[in-house]
């Protein structure tokens, strides 16, 4: 909550035109379409941006038409473009530019800026945000696809991250119908690791625990940080798995590959006490 002095600060910003900081220090007030996540989405990135309304891939865990409160088949339609996107975002963009905001910018919570439908928008995206002196990172599940954006990407500024369920196909294709598959998301992990460029791997949602540790086993060599949550919204494997064991499994995996990783809060509870799990790491070399 705000203090009566911060309030009167703000009140005298929007006066002089000056952008205000909202409490969390990081978003500016009024801003939409540079915003700070709520909830479990707050973990992953401090500052998001979301090109489009819907997606694409049709991966049956999804809760985003939940949040954005459209019918499923709507949203596994395609990916719409958002009207005015980069005027718009441009807009948000100067203000958090003249207030010295240069945080890195997640693409995206409620999107994928590499769906298999349409891309129009995702480039300008990028080019604006850099422009504007941001950090960029996309979490994807559209494999090579982003590569035709490789070029944009700075080792000292950006990252690369991909969300992973699993190393097999027909899983893959069950659970993340239109989603790249495995093999094609990992290549792209290890392409822009080849090019200096940070990566991590979401481990979120975690339908299948073995299929989880597997990915680490797999990827690890190429992976500069793994983000690991639970199954929220499958009610089937959210009730009958051990996530105590799972935790433990992973972390020790983890430790032992010497690999950076944020355990996030649905899972916290099973942590040793004390044990250091930083929301916040710099996400680029």
């Amino acid at each position: 909550m705000l203090t009566k002095q911060q309030f009167a600060d703000g009140l005298s910003n929007i006066r002089k035109g000056i952008p205000t900081i909202n409490a969390d220090g990081v978003s500016i007030a009024g801003c939409n379409y540079i915003y700070a996540p709520k909830g479990q989405a707050l973990e992953y990135s401090a500052l998001a941006a979301n090109p489009y309304r819907g997606c694409g891939h049709g991966c049956a865990y999804c809760y985003v038409p939940l949040i954005t409160k459209q019918e499923r088949k709507e949203f596994d339609a395609g990916a719409m473009p958002r009207r005015d996107y980069v005027a718009s975002l441009k807009k948000d963009a100067a203000k958090y530019q003249a207030a010295g905001i240069t945080e890195q910018v997640m693409l995206s919570f409620t999107t994928d800026i590499y769906n298999p439908y349409n891309m129009t928008l995702t480039r300008p995206a990028l080019e604006t945000l850099i422009e504007y002196g941001f950090g960029i990172c996309p979490l994807t599940k559209g494999g090579a696809r982003a590569l035709r954006d490789i070029d944009l990407f700075r080792p000292t500024r950006d990252a690369f991250a991909s969300t992973l369920t699993s190393l097999d196909d027909r899983f893959s294709k069950k659970w993340e119908r239109n989603a790249a598959l495995p093999g094609d998301r990992i290549a792209v992990l290890k392409r822009f690791h080849e090019r200096g460029i940070f990566t991590w791997v979401s481990l979120e949602p975690t339908i299948d625990v073995e299929a989880s540790l597997s990915i680490v086993d797999a990827t690890h060599e190429f992976v500069d940080l793994y983000k690991v949550g639970r199954a929220n919204y499958v009610a089937e494997i959210t009730r009958t798995t051990d996530w105590e064991d799972y935790t433990h499994r992973m972390v020790d995996k983890l430790q032992h590959l010497g690999k950076a990783h944020y355990i996030k809060k649905d899972l916290q509870p099973y942590l040793e006490p004390g044990y250091h799990n930083p929301l916040r790491v710099p996400q680029h070399h």
